[in-house]
């Protein structure tokens, strides 16, 4: 089996296929009466092994997958509403039940986490960016500090992650520093006989010579070494798992002028600007377009440091859909400033922040190649804007060029591009395999997932489906 991807999906992945097996802990209550009944019915047999769309029947949660909903409250009951309560599962290491696999990334474990500026609190609460039987509070213990509005920094899950791999004794599973750049089916005849010789020796009764899968995928991509070479390299494996998030790929508005030399898609050009005083209070103000958490962080980054914002959007400041009207303000204070200054401080009317405009119902025509930003809003009047530089924050799209047809063919609507929100790829709910291509595993954002405490409900599905297709599971 390989895994494209070594986030937290990836690596919670690794941990299920390594024998680490969990079971219901007798003599525990769950808060849920009648999953709890149905735990009681079977102690003695391993969650991987019990049907999961009986277990998670009428659970209810932030997810719209039952199996997230259902591993999301096994691990943390009540957490939902602002409990405690203790797992009621309990881990067991079986090695027999171990299936050989690799998981393939282009940073340390901990995926795309490894990207963001370790400073940034993470929206989640820190304990639910933990992952199976080590939590996140525990290890912060252990480094001597505390979480801050119960949230951590992208710094702290990343270093996390990476502990995670080596506590629980996954290394040998991760290649890092690797980057995959085909994945398709062809038949196992194709294959020299010496190649399927290796396989068969590597995975065991993955390749039992009786049952062998006349097609394979085989996976296409190169290691980057220590030097700076890049090593290609050629996997055939019968079980491929997607797993590569999606902040590889940031949506573009698609306007004129959008690839000019002033106009960024990350906001890590900020924060380079900000250092070689590029933008600085007395620079023509900084363009933010968005909405979202990104575009939040980067007009909090430019407000303390007195940089100028002109903040475009367009929906209205009371739209239900944006994120900032469904986050408890006590919990995400930071945000909550930011919503207060879009809705206090438009153009038409000043308010107490410096530096700052908000522009609701707007939206980018044009960039001109003398830093002037033309603007409209919903009555269809254009304005112009002296800028010093733009960054367009509306989001990211999962980079799938390494699948045919950019892996359009998978998703639910196959004519539209692959979007984790809008168009996820199309899985089985409780296996997580891909309709559209049998072998092919989506976890996380890519299947729909978007928080690190419902990814793991992916992976709890697709290892049961790829145990049972090994013949690890016991009768």
């Amino acid at each position: 089996i390989v895994f494209s991807g070594n986030g937290p999906s990836g690596i919670c992945l690794s941990y299920l296929l390594s024998g680490y097996t969990p079971y219901f802990k007798r003599h525990c209550l769950h808060p849920h009466p009648i999953l709890q009944r149905k735990l009681e019915e079977a102690p003695e047999v391993s969650v991987l092994d019990q049907d999961l769309e009986y277990l998670s029947e009428g659970l209810e949660g932030r997810s719209h997958n039952p199996v997230a909903l259902l591993f999301d409250t096994l691990q943390r009951p009540d957490t939902d509403f602002g409990g405690t309560a203790e797992s009621v599962l309990t881990w067991w290491h079986e090695p027999d039940r171990a299936i050989p696999h690799l998981v393939l990334g282009r940073n340390a474990p901990g995926g795309a986490w490894h990207s963001i500026e370790g400073s940034m609190i993470t929206l989640s609460r820190g304990e639910w960016m933990g992952l199976p039987d080590l939590p996140f509070k525990e290890w912060l213990k252990q480094k001597r500090r505390g979480l801050r509005n119960n949230r951590a920094t992208a710094e702290d899950i990343a270093q996390y992650y990476q502990h995670y791999v080596v506590k629980k004794g996954l290394q040998k599973n991760f290649k890092c520093g690797t980057v995959v750049t085909s994945v398709r089916k062809v038949s196992a005849e194709s294959i020299s006989s010496h190649t399927q010789k290796d396989l068969q020796e590597d995975s065991g009764s993955l390749w039992n010579s009786n049952e062998k899968s006349t097609e394979v995928f085989q996976v296409d991509g190169f290691f980057k070494t220590l030097e700076g070479d890049k090593e290609p390299f050629s996997i055939y494996a019968e079980n491929v798992v997607l797993a590569t998030g999606t902040y590889d790929n940031p949506t573009w508005l698609g306007v004129k002028g959008e690839n000019l030399s002033y106009v960024h898609h990350q906001l890590s050009a900020l924060e380079e600007a900000v250092k070689n005083s590029s933008v600085g209070i007395m620079s023509d103000p900084v363009l933010i377009v968005g909405a979202g958490l990104t575009a939040a962080d980067a007009i909090l980054f430019a407000h303390h440091c007195n940089v100028p914002v002109i903040h475009v959007f367009r929906r209205r400041v009371t739209d239900p859909g944006l994120i900032f009207n469904q986050l408890p303000k006590m919990m995400y204070p930071e945000y909550h400033k930011v919503h207060q200054m879009m809705k206090e401080q438009t153009a038409a009317c000043a308010g107490p922040y410096e530096h700052y405009i908000s522009l609701p119902e707007h939206h980018v025509l044009s960039f001109g190649k003398d830093r002037k930003c033309i603007l409209q809003d919903k009555n269809g009047c254009q304005k112009a804007y002296k800028i010093s530089m733009a960054l367009v924050l509306t989001g990211s799209n999962p980079n799938l060029s390494f699948l045919p047809n950019d892996g359009m063919d998978l998703a639910v609507d196959s004519e539209q591009p692959v979007n984790p929100k809008r168009n996820p790829i199309d899985v089985d709910p409780f296996t997580y395999e891909c309709t559209q291509e049998k072998g092919l595993y989506a976890l996380g954002p890519l299947a729909g997932d978007n928080f690190v405490r419902f990814v793991q409900g992916g992976a709890l599905a697709a290892a049961s489906s790829l145990l049972k297709k090994a013949n690890k599971n016991p009768p």
